[in-house]
């Protein structure tokens, strides 16, 4: 069969060996340890080897190595693509068309999570069935599916493997994460197998964060008892969730590692380009926020949708500077409050003058967005005679339990609010250590 030219994609320096795919199967199979697929010095973790990408002073991503290795681990199967905007090459070209046009793959279907494949629709929304005019597959709409009902949905695609390559942002309420697992889930049932090409975490992976979902609270913003902040990249994610979660019916899995990539690393370090992964995370910066700012949208004060910069200023009408005054008083580390002032074009408060605050994040790695979160819940309800909390306890289900938002309106304070969920976070951080794949 011929090669195409574009399917080459110049990755000269990719490291694309087999030890860079892993071995198929769920955690325990031939090959695989009980962490599953992918191993740290496979990623170019164990030992300091970085490997070319570290040379090249760029991550590569599991797509580039994927390519690099020929799309060996896809060789023989119908293929069906998990993706949106984000799925990306180093030179902006989107996956999907760099697959269909080469003949080492046979690419059958792009499956949209939220937001669609297009990345049009705004949040609890997706774009629907459709065709791709680009390149005339047939895309299907994941989002609101789960189960059988998902695993029909591959089985009429016509495929034989799932292919997930998504960017995410680190927050376990942001739902991509939970299409992955979805995915997993319903591949197992139809027999289907799973390959995911793992992404930087752009507010990088040193440490999980925040409260660990209790099961009760379970939704689509979190399936499982994992931290509000996780910590993880989408690899390593779905080795925890084959090995912890889905040990009733394990999926066929397969992670394509990057190389060149350490828990330490913000996006801007990356060298790869930015995509927003939805029309409310602009920047790497948004992302940054997002784990303890999204809380906001548990309350009555906007969370900045309809501003140019979600997730970095929130508030609500009649809020003034002080409330800037107390959660500056808190002496948070790694953030600055500015009192700010904005109108949002839709969302809560629309038309509306704001009041509110302004994160400013001076140091990226004393930062900690799930502490700043509560530290704004905690001062907002203490100057603001306004706040409330949504009328259908939305917050439960973006912490994880009740347990914020009944000790806020006890009148805790950060470090007691933290303190609650610190036996927890330790199990998590524990069990997550066994599935990590880079230094």
């Amino acid at each position: 069969m011929t090669v195409s030219r574009r399917g080459v994609l110049g990755l000269a320096g990719a490291i694309g060996s087999a030890g860079a795919l892993g071995a198929a199967g769920p955690p325990g199979s031939a090959g695989a340890g009980r962490a599953g697929e992918t191993s740290r010095a496979a990623a170019g973790g164990a030992g300091g080897a970085t490997g070319a990408a570290g040379a090249a002073g760029r991550v590569r991503t599991g797509f580039e190595r994927l390519a690099a290795d020929g799309y060996a681990a896809l060789a023989g199967q119908k293929v069906g693509v998990v993706t949106n905007p984000t799925g990306i090459t180093a030179d902006a070209r989107h996956l999907v068309d760099v697959l269909h046009a080469d003949e080492r793959v046979d690419l059958v279907a792009v499956f949209g999570p939220e937001h669609g494949f297009r990345g049009t629709a705004q949040a609890g929304g997706s774009e629907g069935a459709s065709r791709d005019p680009a390149t005339g597959l047939a895309v299907y709409d994941t989002y609101d599916k789960s189960g059988q009902k998902l695993a029909d949905v591959f089985t009429a695609a016509g495929i034989d493997t799932v292919v997930f390559d998504v960017q995410d942002v680190g927050a376990r309420f942001y739902t991509y994460i939970w299409t992955l697992y979805d995915c997993m889930r319903a591949a197992a049932l139809a027999g289907k197998t799973v390959v995911v090409l793992d992404r930087p975490n752009p507010v990088g992976g040193r440490r999980a964060a925040g409260p660990v979902l209790e099961r009760p609270y379970a939704s689509f913003v979190g399936r499982e008892p994992i931290a509000l902040a996780h910590g993880m990249t989408v690899a390593e994610l779905a080795r925890l969730f084959n090995g912890e979660f889905l040990t009733d019916r394990p999926v066929g899995l397969r992670t394509v590692a990057m190389s060149g990539w350490r828990r330490e690393s913000f996006f801007g370090e990356t060298g790869l380009p930015w995509v927003p992964p939805s029309p409310n995370v602009p920047t790497p910066d948004t992302a940054l926020a997002y784990a303890g700012t999204c809380l906001f949208e548990g309350t009555n004060l906007s969370e900045g949708r309809g501003t140019t910069t979600p997730f970095e200023v929130v508030g609500a009408e009649g809020i003034d500077r002080r409330w800037a005054e107390a959660a500056n008083a808190l002496g948070l580390p790694g953030v600055w409050f500015r009192e700010a002032y904005f109108t949002p074009t839709f969302s809560k408060h629309v038309g509306k003058v704001c009041g509110g605050v302004r994160l400013i994040v001076h140091d990226r790695a004393a930062f900690d967005p799930v502490r700043a979160g509560i530290g704004l819940l905690v001062t907002a309800r203490r100057v603001w005679s306004g706040f409330g909390w949504r009328a259908d306890h939305w917050i439960d289900r973006l912490t994880g339990s009740d347990r914020v938002r009944t000790l806020v309106d006890a009148g805790a304070d950060v470090d007691e609010v933290a303190g609650d969920w610190a036996a927890g976070l330790a199990r998590f951080a524990a069990v997550r250590e066994e599935y990590l794949l880079y230094p």
